[in-house]
């Protein structure tokens, strides 16, 4: 398919649903630079790191429920194109929150299904996954010939329900409009890798989060294990290319549609081994230390059952901020410990797509992001620091002021062990105090020079922990 840069883009109404998230706005703002004439986000959030964008591009933000049919009404009305995005349980604590990721990945598609019928819209491109066709049995070099991974054997909501969304979408495809029989909607499915890029929001927060506090213990999977990754920007060209692949109306193919229930895998093309192409640059370029113990995925897998259990358990409390994210669930050890990749050739063939950015250009560009995030956020030891200290300050004031009563008398028999007399354990808890706090102020006074947005985080890091967040905001000082 040769078509030009902006064939189907220029004078057209595009709807991205989950528009404020990763890749939604960056399709949201491709969209707009290729000369969309209006560009509308449909999304739950009403802002996201890229709002400030999205506005400056002239996108309209439509804050709305892909569940509700008066949302989805209100933001397709007079619409050429929508992509619809918008999915729910991909990682962490959603994937163990079944009733909603089947919800939105189901419910919300088939509301999108029959607006789109309903308003005559002629283009729908679905945003879909691997995982429709992948649930922890090694493929290498596959292709959309492959049947759907069977329902029953997912191990994860979200696999379940993007796979039958995607089929509700590729069967609704060619079905009249429910006002003009002579208008038809046309549909395609991008099956689209893990992806990566400056700002995702998913998987690397989280990961790089475990590596900041010293809980990246283990890596999952040998070193030969191969998958597919998909930078941002491929993404989106994979994306633009599908829309246009949808189009009926192009000289000398006048009712040929290319892409017309088709789906495509879309990756850069070269399978990787995941820790060794990210992870591993990552925790390098940001000093973290790296994990020195590696779990084969049978292993893996009885972690990470543990943790659905544990996690299941806690079921109504995952919407809340302070119950963390599980260390690793089953899926994601799938993702990365089991060989599995695509080729692109349908996509290279039908679409004309092609990767734009080669994966090394993609880490570049990926590190130099979370390299300048690090500098502009508050930084500080491991968590087992945070233990060790925590732990002693309080033994020492146990020691120093309370009564000896039940378990509290070892503290104070070991405060006279190594100080000998009551008076010198006191003195040596207040004289700590003293210097912790003297810390916190000069961190207060030297962070309002080098760094005044974390000023008051550096304060109180610093009387917690003295000169272990100290040594931190030196070296930054020193930078």
């Amino acid at each position: 398919m040769h078509l030009s840069e902006n064939e189907g883009i220029e004078g057209n109404t595009f709807v991205v649903t989950g528009g404020q998230g990763f890749v939604g706005a960056a399709l949201c703002l491709e969209l707009a630079r290729r000369g969309a004439a209006e560009v509308r986000s449909l999304d739950l959030r009403a802002s996201s790191p890229w709002s400030a964008d999205l506005r400056n591009a002239r996108v309209r933000c439509i804050q709305g429920d892909v569940n509700k049919k008066k949302d989805i009404e209100k933001a397709l009305w007079g619409a050429n194109c929508v992509f619809h995005l918008a999915s729910y349980g991909m990682s962490g604590k959603e994937m163990l929150q079944a009733g909603r990721a089947f919800e939105v990945n189901i419910n919300g598609t088939c509301n999108i299904l029959d607006v789109c019928h309903e308003f005559g819209i002629k283009r729908l491109v679905y945003v879909s996954t691997y995982n429709v066709i992948f649930g922890g049995k090694e493929i290498m070099n596959g292709n959309e010939s492959l049947p759907y991974f069977s329902l029953d054997e997912h191990v994860d909501p979200y696999g379940r329900s993007k796979s039958i969304a995607e089929q509700l979408v590729l069967k609704s495809n060619g079905r009249p409009s429910k006002k003009k029989n002579s208008i038809r909607l046309y549909t395609c499915a991008i099956r689209s890798a893990a992806i990566y890029g400056p700002g995702e929001e998913r998987h690397f927060p989280r990961i790089l989060s475990l590596a900041k506090l010293g809980l990246a213990l283990f890596k999952v999977g040998s070193p030969n294990v191969k998958t597919d990754w998909v930078y941002v920007d491929n993404l989106v060209h994979a994306l633009i290319l599908a829309s246009m692949g949808l189009l009926d109306d192009i000289p000398g193919r006048e009712g040929h549609v290319v892409a017309a229930g088709q789906p495509y895998f879309i990756s850069d093309g070269s399978p990787v081994n995941t820790f060794e192409f990210i992870i591993k640059p990552l925790l390098r370029s940001l000093d973290y230390v790296m994990p020195r113990m590696t779990l084969d995925v049978h292993h893996a897998l009885f972690m990470a059952r543990f943790f659905w259990v544990i996690y299941t358990l806690l079921y109504p409390w995952l919407n809340h901020r302070w119950l963390p994210q599980p260390l690793l669930l089953p899926a994601e050890v799938h993702k990365v410990g089991v060989t599995h990749y695509f080729s692109i050739l349908k996509a290279r063939q039908e679409l004309g797509y092609i990767p734009i950015v080669s994966p090394d250009e993609g880490m570049k560009a990926m590190i130099a992001y979370w390299q300048d995030r690090k500098r502009k956020e508050l930084d500080g030891p491991t968590i087992y620091v945070w233990i060790f200290v925590v732990i002693g300050m309080a033994t020492l004031f146990s020691a120093a002021f309370l009564p000896p009563i039940g378990p509290l008398a070892w503290t104070q028999a070991l405060g006279l062990f190594f100080f000998r007399s009551l008076w010198i354990v006191r003195l040596v808890f207040i004289v700590s105090v003293a210097l912790h706090v003297g810390e916190g102020l000069y961190a207060l006074h030297l962070s309002s020079k080098v760094d005044p947005a974390n000023s008051k985080g550096w304060f109180w890091q610093t009387v917690c922990l003295g000169f272990f967040s100290m040594r931190f905001l030196l070296k930054r000082a020193q930078n």
